[in-house]
């Protein structure tokens, strides 16, 4: 009667250890194949370092802590004043610093004015292009 207990406890044991091991096996390379999109550049790093999406809640301040105090105020109610603290940030920074800076923003819950939306796309798209044509 032991021995069969003993059996039974030592194939849950084994059972237990292989359905561990092979799940982080799996889970490991579910990571490490990370297929790029159909219409990727191949430049990888720059397309991750120039993305706007929020892959990461890494908070990276560009010397603008003080915008912080604008967290959740909503993009169409900034003072002309505070979209000029916002400004001069954006233009004193590096090209490309800003996909950086604005997933920061993001991160932090701060929404950018909606007049610099267009501004900061210009210069990410012609950073992009710059880029991509040399």
């Amino acid at each position: 009667m032991l021995v069969i207990v003993l059996s039974i406890l030592g194939a849950l044991v084994l059972a237990l250890l292989v359905s561990r091991f092979s799940g982080k096996k799996n889970h490991e390379q579910a990571t490490a194949l990370k297929v790029p999109p159909a219409d990727c550049c191949g430049a990888h790093e720059v397309c991750e370092q120039e993305s706007l999406l929020n892959s990461d809640a890494t908070i990276v301040y560009y010397n603008d802590e003080e915008l912080d105090a604008f967290r959740g105020t909503e993009a169409n109610a900034y003072t002309d004043e505070q979209i000029e603290q916002f400004r001069e940030v954006l233009y004193t920074m590096k090209e490309e610093e800003v996909a950086g800076w604005l997933r920061s923003l993001q991160n932090r819950g701060i929404m950018l004015p909606l007049i610099l939306r267009e501004e900061t796309l210009m210069i990410i798209s012609e950073r992009r292009a710059a880029q991509l044509s040399s």
